[in-house]
């Protein structure tokens, strides 16, 4: 403390000359990064001019006004030296406004095409300074033909004037520049239509000022780009949006922030909070930072944006100015009232819960069986927030209802650190077509993993599809691809999922995918996504993709890269066993690294997701074909070798990996090919997945199989996908049976459940005979033969529901009957 003490200088003076050489220093920067990027002396050269206005307005020339506190005054006193230089100053320094037209546009247009908005619609940019928005919104929408009216709304003089120049030059004519107070620029003293709808409203009843929610007169688009943080009086700005928004209506915000995550922790209508918490040195500094030139960055504004709408879509970024990191966000929000009523929630959560969907009459024609009372969490979380005057939860407000809402803070969903371990389905999905052979009126429930099974089940249109999984990671990677299908044409879905890359990803998430997704999984891929699919490729991605790279650079190490690639491509089995056997086969069924690598029990569940439980399944297989009654280290890992070998051997031998396995061509490679890959990534599967209403009966649950089936009505699934997932629990614990039970009352009568397991014949078996399922092994693996294209699994087998646990229960009075089970009562 004292040698620091020391250096620091005491004087006043020395402290203000210190500030200024870190102030020169800052601007150098700023002047040497202006001068490489303009090709020209010249261009350069203005733009050094344009960086001095911009220092002598902000941090030179004393706020002057007229002494009444009037804010057209002191924004005049900041705004008027830097008028014309204020577009070539801000480029570098207002990060996320292109980003935040981009959505807004996409979110647009999703609604006319949806119906939702009927005529051209009418923006208010509140704040809009030289009108910079109103022409790079043109990047994404033609603004002279796509817009009815725009209006430029500003209370700084010299800025109307500038955003006057730019569109007398531009010649849009449908774009008008309002020097006024926001808070009293009312729509209907500019609008014909709006003016129509206010006076029929005068006449019926009382009008309090917010009077223009209807589909004629109001604005469908509302922005506001860094000009929130500079009014002062900010919440009758943000309730007078009320008064300019449609029923139907998109507001966007753009600005800088400070937050700590105490302020916000216990909302569940941000729409996700990744990247959202500065750290205290930010806070403070860039408070105190801004706060010179009258930029405000409390929390509030933000808070009570959030509070007084609905969050469609949030980013939560920072603009890496000279290495410095400052905060910044972009908001989608739309009205509060949105989807909110009562009877829109319930139609939504009977889907959810596959309850029958009864209306308040319905209600009141009869009495009413206890069951229909089962809500979805994201039910109870929705009428929560409504009696508590909030907003709804974010998924409320999605484009579509696929993603059930979930609490992210839970630590049961935290855990997994926002990756998801699968990149790619494991299990063989033509096979699970064969076995269970879907029909219209089935409803299926199946673990997400990473949505491969979940695409391959849509494509025979069941009537309704539950993918469940506890990673919320996982279900993001599925909400993606359901996106990519409903907004991307074939050769783009096939660069993401085919080829893993796509050098636009960005690009295409923020203009074509983000009406289609959640807002925490928009976060989540514009977080990860460019890293993913610009750089080393999803398939590289997750876990299991340290798995693939693992492979790979024990291959180049080695020097079998060239090899790998003949195997990938050999035309027939007799070339492909040539190249497995002569150089490949001794790499992958090494003992050393099986024992060190494949045996290893962290890394087979944190790259390969093998968990402790079914490790110990494989061992006791491997202890019943031998004579030890121990499994030593050394044994142990040669269970796990002799597993590998007999996964792998058969498939090089009976499958052709370059036209028929793309299991283990996308492993070896990190991609499919044209010739090889799953069925949901043809040209015909994608002119079935992308027709508007291929993905209606998805409801994509982040928690507990047990939680989501604890929550639907009795009797209603036909078929359950566990995928190995029992291999999962512990023999001695109750969580088997417990889920088994479940199964079986969510299970109609002759309802099956379609499982995999490392073992030939899995303890829980019995489990399932001993609650009312019959059970049959559909598929074995022996030495030498392959189960199924990817033989990973020792076992495939379908337990039927056989008898009703319930019914089995009233009878010995044991319990009292339930009306809920669709067996028993036909609606």
């Amino acid at each position: 403390m004292l040698a620091i003490s020391a250096v620091i200088p005491r004087d006043p003076l020395n402290l203000i000359g210190l500030a200024l050489c870190i102030l020169g220093i800052f601007l150098s920067a700023v002047f040497l990064v202006a001068f490489k990027s303009h090709k020209t002396l010249s261009e350069a050269s203005s733009t050094i001019r344009a960086y001095l206005k911009f220092f002598y307005a902000c941090f030179v020339k004393p706020h002057s006004d007229d002494g009444t506190g009037n804010q057209q005054d002191a924004l005049e006193s900041f705004y008027k030296a830097q008028a014309e230089v204020y577009d070539t100053t801000r480029s570098r320094l207002l990060h996320g406004r292109e980003d935040m037209l981009a959505l807004v546009a996409s979110q647009l247009k999703h609604r006319m095409q949806a119906g939702l908005i009927t005529k051209k619609p009418v923006w208010v940019d509140i704040g809009g300074g030289t009108g910079h928005n109103i022409e790079k919104m043109s990047s994404f929408l033609s603004v002279p033909e796509f817009f009815r009216s725009v209006y430029v709304v500003d209370l700084s003089p010299s800025l109307c004037e500038m955003a006057q120049k730019r569109f007398e030059r531009l010649g849009w004519t449908n774009v008008k520049v309002v020097c006024q107070d926001a808070r009293a620029f009312r729509l209907h003293e500019h609008e014909h239509e709006a003016h129509q709808r206010k006076e029929i409203t005068l006449q019926t009843q009382p009008v309090h000022d917010l009077d223009e929610n209807a589909d004629v007169g109001g604005a469908e688009l509302v922005t506001m780009s860094y000009a929130l943080s500079m009014i002062p009086e900010f919440y009758p700005v943000i309730d007078s949006i009320s008064s300019l928004l449609s029923p139907n209506g998109i507001i966007g915000v753009c600005d800088f922030y400070v937050q700590s995550r105490v302020d916000y922790q216990s909302r569940n209508y941000t729409g996700g909070v990744i990247d959202r918490h500065c750290i205290w040195i930010s806070r403070v500094f860039w408070r105190t930072w801004f706060e010179i030139d009258r930029v405000n960055l409390e929390p509030a504004r933000r808070d009570y944006l959030e509070y007084r709408f609905g969050t469609v879509l949030g980013i939560n970024a920072r603009n890496h100015f000279l290495g410095v990191k400052l905060p910044y966000y972009v908001w989608i929000g739309c009205s509060k009232d949105s989807g909110a009523s009562t009877t829109k929630l319930a139609e939504i959560d009977a889907a959810a819960t596959e309850s029958p969907y009864l209306s308040a009459l319905d209600l009141q024609t009869g009495p009413t069986p206890g069951d229909i009372e089962i809500r979805s969490k994201a039910y109870e979380s929705a009428i929560v927030n409504l009696q508590s005057s909030l907003p709804l939860p974010a998924t409320w407000y999605q484009n579509h209802h696929w993603r059930i809402h979930h609490d992210e803070s839970l630590q049961k969903h935290v855990r997994f650190n926002n990756t998801y371990i699968y990149a790619f389905t494991w299990e063989d999905s033509r096979v699970d077509a064969r076995l269970l052979r879907v029909r219209p009126d089935d409803v299926i429930l199946a673990i997400t993993s990473a949505g491969d099974n979940i695409l391959s089940f849509a494509l025979e249109k069941p009537r309704r599809i539950h993918a469940v999984d506890l990673n919320p990671s996982q279900n993001h990677l599925l909400e993606l691809k359901v996106a990519a299908f409903t907004a991307l044409g074939y050769s783009d879905v096939w660069k993401l999922f085919g080829e893993g890359k796509h050098e636009d990803f960005r690009d295409i998430l923020i203009n074509k995918l983000s009406p289609h997704m959640s807002s925490l999984a928009f976060q989540f891929w514009l977080q990860n996504g460019p890293a993913t699919f610009n750089k080393k490729g999803l398939y590289y991605s997750g876990g299991s993709g340290h798995a693939l790279q693992l492979v790979g650079w024990i291959f180049k190490v080695l020097g079998l890269s060239n090899e790998v690639k003949k195997l990938c491509a050999a035309p027939t089995l007799n070339e492909q066993r040539e190249i497995w056997q002569r150089s490949i086969k001794r790499v992958l069924h090494s003992r050393i690294l099986t024992w060190t690598v494949i045996g290893n029990e962290k890394w087979l569940w944190k790259a390969l997701g093998v968990p402790p439980a079914q490790r110990n399944i494989i061992e006791q297989d491997y202890l019943k074909q031998g004579d030890a009654p121990n499994m030593n280290p050394i044994r142990s890992g040669h269970a796990i070798y002799e597993y590998v070998l007999n996964t792998f051997e058969p498939v090089v031998n009976t499958t052709l990996i370059s036209d028929e396995n793309h299991y283990y061509l996308l492993c070896l490679q990190g991609k499919y090919s044209r010739k090889s890959h799953p069925d949901y990534l043809t040209p015909k599967a994608h002119i079935k997945l992308s027709k508007p209403d291929a993905f209606d009966g998805l409801r994509i649950h982040t928690d507990e199989i047990n939680e989501v089936i604890a929550r639907m009505r009795p009797g209603t699934l036909t078929i359950v996908v566990v995928m190995d997932s029992m291999d999962w629990f512990p023999p001695t614990g109750p969580h088997a049976l417990r889920q088994i039970k479940a199964l079986n009352k969510a299970l109609k009568l002759k309802g099956r459940v379609l499982l995999r397991s490392a073992g030939l014949t899995p303890w829980y078996i019995k489990k399932f005979e001993e609650s009312g399922f019959s059970t049959k092994r559909v598929g074995a693996r022996m030495p030498g033969t392959c189960i199924d294209l990817v033989n990973m699994y020792a076992s495939t087998w379908i337990c039927t529901k056989e008898v009703s646990l319930e019914q089995e229960d009233v009878k010995k009075g044991l319990r009292k009957p339930s009306y809920g089970s669709m067996d028993q009562w036909k609606i």
